[in-house]
């Protein structure tokens, strides 16, 4: 799939198939967000899935909007960064104005990366970020060194989802010669 019609046809899913997703899948999506760079090559981010009867269970910590937005998706995959290293000194002081907020954005782009080969491998995702911390953090004892971003759906997609109306260039673009 060329590049274009993957950022293109990517979309947010709310409905899926129940038909389970392949491991190896799973992995070649992770593969492709760790090709994303990051700070210093520092690859802070970390991911942990849930399928099949531990999907179920960890579905419960979503908001009730999203459980039903990800009932059907056959896997879901938690992701988080570690704190204190993107966008940080050796030291531990901020190298950056952002201050913690680095840490954010190289994930984004890992995520990014993460739901573009979902797409073009056929499958498709949700990033969902309203869910019960301490539930997610204690089903898969995650250090409290690491921050949770988001819990993505994973899963193929039941149905076509439109493109919502997008911003033009020249609506959030300055140029200056």
């Amino acid at each position: 799939m060329e590049l274009q019609a993957c950022i293109e046809g990517r979309r947010s899913i709310r409905k899926y198939k129940t038909t389970p997703v392949p491991q190896t899948l799973i992995r070649e999506m992770i593969q492709a967000a760790i090709l994303a760079p990051s700070w210093k090559n520092s690859q802070t981010s970390r991911y942990y899935v849930a399928e099949g009867a531990a999907k179920k269970e960890l579905e419960t910590s979503l908001a009730d909007f999203n459980q039903r937005n990800a009932h059907d998706a056959p896997v879901l995959i938690v992701s988080t960064v570690v704190t204190g290293r993107s966008g940080y000194t050796r030291d531990g002081a901020y190298e950056t104005h952002l201050k913690d907020g680095f840490q954010y954005y190289d994930h984004g782009m890992q995520a990014m990366n993460l739901c573009l080969k979902a797409h073009e491998l056929g499958l498709g995702t949700l990033i969902m970020g309203i869910y019960d911390e301490a539930v997610v953090r204690r089903f898969f004892s995650i250090s409290e060194n690491e921050a949770i971003v988001a819990v993505i759906a994973v899963g193929y997609a039941d149905g076509e989802s439109a493109m919502p109306k997008r911003k033009q260039v020249d609506d959030i673009t300055v140029f200056k010669a």
